[in-house]
């Protein structure tokens, strides 16, 4: 069995005469690249709405995705996606500009939130996407009446979305975490 080990310890340093303890200094933390309001970060959060909105627009520019449902959800869940990563992409543009840190407990957790919600919601849309793509082109062998490259890409895109999406969530979440 182990004992404690006792150390002597210093008094504190005198201030102005006084043997009144210093406060203790506050060391900021330094910002981890990817958070809210650093520059990985907003380039995460560009990648994420220049690929959900390529999937936008080329799952809109067919004629038949309004006739599967999980077509529908994929235009919904990146046009959903598409704007948090726009307006979040805004507020760290403001926040580059100014200087200004984005490391407030409410923010982080309206981000990690907001990311959380959003990444499942395109990651089970382009997961349904993917299985309909794979029943029209090998299960049913329809490629040639239906759009099944465009929808393939569309679907590929909210999956590279979601890939953006993740770094930027589990940094949020670790940061809610550590403090």
């Amino acid at each position: 069995m182990s004992r404690p080990a006792v150390h002597p310890v210093e008094p504190p340093p005198l201030i102005d005469g006084r043997n009144d303890a210093a406060p203790p200094r506050r060391v900021r933390m330094k910002d981890v690249q990817g958070m809210p309001g650093t520059s990985t970060g907003l380039a995460l959060r560009l990648c994420q709405f220049a690929f959900t909105v390529i999937s936008l627009a080329v799952m809109a520019s067919t004629s038949d995705f309004p006739s599967v449902t999980a077509f529908r959800y994929l235009v919904a869940a990146v046009g959903l996606q598409s704007l948090w990563s726009l307006t979040l992409a805004m507020i760290d543009i403001y926040a580059l500009c100014v200087r200004r840190s984005l490391r407030n407990p409410a923010v982080i957790t309206a981000y990690t939130i907001g990311d959380g919600v959003t990444s499942t919601i395109t990651f089970a849309a382009a997961c349904a996407c993917a299985g309909i793509t794979v029943l029209i082109s090998n299960d049913l062998n329809r490629c040639d009446i239906n759009h099944c490259k465009r929808f393939m890409s569309a679907t590929a895109m909210a999956f590279i979305s979601w890939f953006a999406v993740s770094p930027s969530f589990f940094l949020n979440f670790w940061s809610l975490a550590s403090s």
